[in-house]
């Protein structure tokens, strides 16, 4: 089993400080099935995952892995859970070793729509929609004669209808059912020997052919397609970029709720402007891992943090926990949840840690901004890297150091080509060349930080119980000792620092900000973007809808989980076997938004979940 476990952390690890490259960059049809566990998962909403994404990861590279031993020398400068403030359990119960994510389809997420709803993919079909009243006014006959014309199939270079029931709303609707039904078509009224005709000819010639249904879309249907996209081993971003390639669209034309994982198997909602499920639907015939369905138009798109949350299937194979630990564990899951913590890969997976960039930001250290993301940094990283910032340590000349990167497209050329166009004297301008949720992953990052240790101080002193000062939603304000006797620690409160918030009378958030050089009452920015209003979360998470299994299996290599697709397919779901070589802890629960899955999984395990450490556990053991 240990060896086994090894193995697979080399691998899971070696895939966290791979970030997600350019959409152009990656492989659109080819996800490998081989690559062990990458990020934590977090829930959509906010903050999106286009923060999460890479934070601290200015080395958003060529996508090729890292080494084991050069990543492994590369974690030996990682973070730790203790590093992030990370420090404190909820529950007393021993502690077990299992494998997270050994396979992608061991890490399964489903979305709760804003009515509640688990989404799930099962139906392929095209929705039916009802005709408009006009297209009964066309025979069959007229209707093909259209079309020819409209192919310019035919010899002729119009089509005469004649309007036998002469009236001016007649004659409306045959105008309207050739419009709507054949776009490119032109019509107009014509009167020969005493009787009327609608003519419909082409207005644009043969150019009307190109495009016939560009701009056309009926009047009676949603604006947005909504679809359901099942996705394996890709994220969201990466899928919608290639929808778009096929498409042909904009990327910014997709809407969704929130923001899945790439190693994992999600289903998720999205919308689509003004592009038909008949064409979205055809997609399913050439793409690999990503399938559409559940189509239904609607008037309205998605927007990020309208899901109620996001419901997990989770399989931890080769658990060393007993059948009573498993259930120990599970049942403080169930009854009294986890600390809220913000899950590791928000701090990132380099050297340089983003809460760092982060402060320097909200202190208005600008050149230590630009120092901390471009200096030399210890631990292994790739060649052109390692060449940029040489460079730039030696010279100082961000064009020079521009030139030793082949994708200009990462942070740190991004920074560069802003260095080389405003100069060093304007590096507030410069900064701003990032993707603005790339600079706000920074200060998100450093608020993020600061909670994790408050929420640890404040549980070291108080434990688990609301107590005199704590903060409650309702009102928002600090409760008194006897109103601390009504509260339990599920209603408690603490802020994330900013200028809009109030804070526990119990606790030193200014102390922890003065040390890092940053006075509380003053958290405005003198740059819009940066200024902190703070935010209200939850101390503790209780899931919902929390069920497990131990289960017992034989093949390594099958999936545990029976999956949408896998069910529409009619492919049979797994087969355990009770007297297996292996076992494994499916678990199931659903989480709101904002909160991460591993932080649960964290609490259930007892593991540090810190890529430095899970490295020099994997370290020790080959030694």
């Amino acid at each position: 089993m240990w060896e086994n476990a090894a193995v697979t952390a080399t691998r899971f690890l070696s895939n966290v400080v791979r970030h997600t490259g350019c959409p152009e960059d990656e492989e659109q049809n080819t996800p490998s099935k081989k690559t062990k566990v990458e990020e934590d998962h977090k829930n959509g909403g906010h903050p999106t995952r286009d923060e999460e994404e890479g934070l601290g990861g200015e080395e958003e590279g060529d996508g090729e892995e890292e080494e084991g031993e050069t990543f492994a020398d590369m974690m030996k400068h990682g973070l730790t859970e203790l590093d992030v403030g990370i420090l404190k359990y909820v529950s007393d119960h021993e502690g077990f070793s299992g494998i997270l994510k050994e396979r992608y389809s061991d890490f399964v997420v489903h979305e709760i729509n804003k009515q509640g709803k688990v989404v799930h993919l099962d139906d392929l079909s095209i929705p039916a929609e009802a005709e408009p009243k006009e297209c009964d006014v066309l025979t069959d006959e007229q209707k093909k004669q259209l079309t020819e014309l409209q192919l310019f199939t035919n010899k002729e270079d119009n089509v005469s209808i004649e309007v036998m029931d002469d009236t001016k709303e007649k004659r409306t609707l045959v105008h309207k059912a050739i419009k709507s039904q054949f776009p490119g078509l032109e019509t107009k009224t014509e009167e020969k020997e005493g009787r009327k005709y609608i003519v419909a000819y082409h207005a644009a010639g043969k150019k009307a052919l190109a495009a016939p249904r560009k701009h056309f879309w009926p009047k009676n249907r949603g604006s947005y397609c909504h679809f359901v996209l099942y996705k394996e081993n890709k994220d969201t971003m990466d899928a919608i970029n290639v929808l778009s390639k096929f498409l042909r669209t904009r990327p910014n034309m997709f809407s969704y709720m929130g923001t899945k994982d790439k190693r994992a198997i999600t289903v998720q909602e999205i919308a689509v402007l003004k592009i038909t499920a008949e064409r979205l639907a055809h997609l399913n015939k050439c793409l690999m891992n990503l399938k559409l369905g559940n189509f239904s138009y609607k008037n309205h798109p998605l927007k990020l943090g309208e899901l109620q949350g996001n419901h997990f299937t989770v399989v931890i194979r080769n658990i060393s926990g007993s059948d009573e630990q498993v259930h120990q564990s599970m049942t403080s899951l169930k009854q009294t949840g986890f600390i809220n913590y913000f899950g590791m890969q928000r701090f990132g997976t380099t050297a340089v840690p983003t809460q760092q960039v982060g402060r320097a930001i909200l202190k208005n250290d600008w050149n230590q901004v630009v120092d901390l993301i471009l200096k030399p940094r210890p631990g292994a990283e790739k060649g052109f890297l390692v060449r940029c910032r040489e460079e730039w340590a030696k010279t100082q000349d961000p064009e020079a150091a521009l030139k030793k990167l082949p994708n200009k497209r990462c942070v740190e050329g991004q920074l560069l080509r802003g260095l080389s166009m405003y100069g060093k004297k304007n590096i507030i301008t410069a900064f701003g060349l990032i993707p603005r949720n790339n600079r706000l992953m920074y200060i998100h990052s450093y608020q993020s930080v600061v909670w994790n240790t408050m929420v640890s101080r404040r549980i070291e002193a108080f434990g688990l119980k609301a107590v005199e000062g704590d903060l409650v939603l309702e009102g928002t304000r600090a409760l008194s000792a006897e109103e601390a006797e009504k509260h339990s620690i599920h209603d408690i409160v603490m802020p994330l620092p900013g200028f809009d918030v109030i804070y526990p009378s119990h606790h030193g958030y200014r102390e922890l900000l003065a040390a890092d050089g940053l006075d509380i009452d003053n958290m405005r920015h003198k740059v819009k973007d940066y200024s902190l209003a703070g935010a209200y979360r939850r101390v503790l998470i209780r899931p919902t809808d929390v069920s497990w299994k131990v289960i017992q299996y034989d093949d390594p290599k099958i999936s545990l989980v029976h999956s949408d697709f896998e069910i529409l397919e009619n492919k049979p779901a797994p087969v355990f076997n009770s007297e297996g070589k292996y076992r494994a802890l499916r678990m199931e629960f659903s989480l709101p938004p904002s909160t991460y899955a591993t932080m649960a999984i964290r609490e259930v395990l007892k593991l540090d979940t810190s890529i430095k450490k899970q490295t020099q556990l994997n370290t020790t053991w080959f030694n």
